[in-house]
């Protein structure tokens, strides 16, 4: 499954390489991040998908602790980690 996040608090261009180095470390998952766009778009096994999104929060937190990824709940509402 591949799936694109926004990111809210993604402050700086070099953070972004970083986290995404970081989340490309886990088992399994393969991730870019466009500081740009503040876009995570993020593949893995549909099976386990739903945990390595709670995995690469948890990497992102190492650089970067305010930022989190968001995805949309419904039509009108969000749901950050």
């Amino acid at each position: 499954m591949k799936k694109k996040f926004k990111l809210e608090n993604l402050d700086c261009a070099h953070c972004a390489q970083k986290m995404e180095d970081e989340i490309n470390k886990l088992e399994g998952v393969k991730a870019s991040i466009s500081f740009m766009a503040q876009k995570l778009t993020l593949e893995a096994e549909d099976d386990v998908f739903n945990e390595k999104v709670e995995q690469a929060q948890k990497a992102m937190a190492t650089v970067e602790k305010d930022c989190i990824i968001c995805y949309p709940k419904d039509a009108s509402s969000v749901v950050c980690l």
